[in-house]
């Protein structure tokens, strides 16, 4: 009787029907520990699902306990997903096939999913939500590893396997699930406040806009231009940043500053083996307004420990000496090579190394002092006329929403 079965099987499944996913399960990530807080946690994370897929108003959104069921009502897999996997707080997602909760069509329904899979091991798990059903999980998980290993290259491993079948059943309907798709992890963002990252146009600050971002927090830009010494292209390359971090968090400003006059004035006045410190100095005065005027709470720079002259120990305490709001430095510790990757990964790497330089790079001076004192910064800056100059750069700011445009640059 067996054999008969397990002939038919070999038969059938040359002439499958397409099974197409309904629903998308979304796993939380660090969320999950959450207490008395996890409904709001929730809440913003289903509200930063809906931004980042505002052009699918068909998908709707069903919150479990410790999952989201993301009902697709026609939308394409693959787009939703792909935007999904960009949303921070969510640790993995898989696609799910609904289909008859009788044992055959689940069968017949596992094996065209792993039919598009590469050799593997698996294993099969069934959760039977109702015990009235005909069959028992043994059953059902039997059935569906005989087809798969008749019918494809994969193997059964119960105890590592590489890909798990999970079957949720009921009297009516089976939900399946075979892929596993890796999530941004993380807290979704808006939950841990707003912060204004320094956005140079190199590889860092971007990587650091996404590291802020992973940890819940509403990320706004600053970008200090010096035209005519810094060109249109340089500021399209820092839009075009911005723009590629809207897979990350749905909208995102950026303010322009011209700071020209300042530089000018910096490197003039001042000696040239202190315009950097100067010059970054000034940037955080004016960002800490913008910061407290859009209701940010800290400032956040790519700046990595040991890197230029202007990120020793001794520069950076000179820097932010007189600037009383926190600041963030998430890349501190990081190896330039681990900079380059994940900017690689999160897909800012090409933009960045474009040829156009900011206003930091322009500016170089051969023997930059690298352990300031800053009795004799505060002396140097005493020479420049800046309260002025900083003050009509902030009233000259321009500021720009993202996304601009309807394109997706990863």
């Amino acid at each position: 009787m067996r054999s008969v079965y397990l002939k038919s099987w070999k038969k059938e499944s040359k002439n499958m029907v397409e099974f197409k996913a309904e629903r998308v399960l979304t796993r939380f990530g660090e969320l999950s520990n959450k207490g008395k807080n996890r409904k709001l946690f929730v809440k913003q994370l289903i509200a930063n699902l809906k931004a980042q897929l505002s052009a699918y108003p068909e998908v709707k959104y069903k919150n479990h306990f410790d999952r989201i069921m993301v009902e697709l009502n026609g939308a394409p897999e693959d787009k939703v997903i792909d935007l999904m996997r960009h949303v921070f707080g969510i640790r993995s997602i898989s696609p799910v096939v609904l289909c008859d909760a009788d044992m055959d069509t689940i069968t017949q329904v596992c094996l065209h999913l792993m039919q598009k899979e590469e050799a593997c091991t698996f294993k099969v798990m069934t959760n039977r939500k109702d015990k009235h059903l005909p069959y028992s999980s043994d059953a059902l998980n039997r059935s569906v590893a005989t087809a798969i290993l008749l019918n494809t290259e994969h193997k059964v491993d119960v105890h590592k396997p590489e890909l798990k079948i999970k079957i949720d059943v009921d009297m009516e309907k089976a939900a399946i699930s075979t892929r596993v798709v890796e999530g941004a992890g993380g807290f979704p963002i808006g939950v841990g406040g707003k912060a204004l990252l320094l956005l140079s146009g190199g590889i860092d600050s971007p990587v650091a806009a996404y590291h802020i971002m992973r940890r819940g927090v509403e990320v706004e830009c600053i970008h200090f231009a010096a035209p005519p010494y810094t060109t249109i292209q340089a500021l399209d390359k820092v839009k075009q940043l911005a723009e590629i971090l809207t897979a990350y968090q749905a909208k995102l400003k950026l303010h322009i500053v011209p700071f020209t006059d300042i530089q000018m004035e910096i490197y003039k006045q001042a000696g040239p083996d202190y315009g950097v410190i100067l010059m970054r100095r000034s940037m955080m005065r004016i960002a800490e307004v913008i910061a407290e005027n859009n209701k940010c709470l800290a400032l956040v720079t790519g700046e990595n420990l040991g890197q230029v002259a202007s990120q020793t120990l001794q520069s950076m305490h000179a820097i932010e000496a007189d600037v009383d709001m926190l600041m963030l430095r998430p890349l501190l510790s990081l190896e330039k090579n681990e900079i380059i990757d994940q900017a690689k990964k999160i897909g800012t790497y090409e933009t960045s190394i474009l040829p156009y330089e900011d206003c930091c790079t322009i500016f170089k001076v051969s023997n930059p002092v690298t352990k300031p004192k800053l009795k004799i910064v505060r002396l140097e800056e005493a020479k420049c006329d800046l309260q002025d100059k900083e003050e009509i750069a902030l009233a000259n700011i321009e500021t720009f929403v993202f996304p601009s445009i309807e394109e997706n640059y990863l």
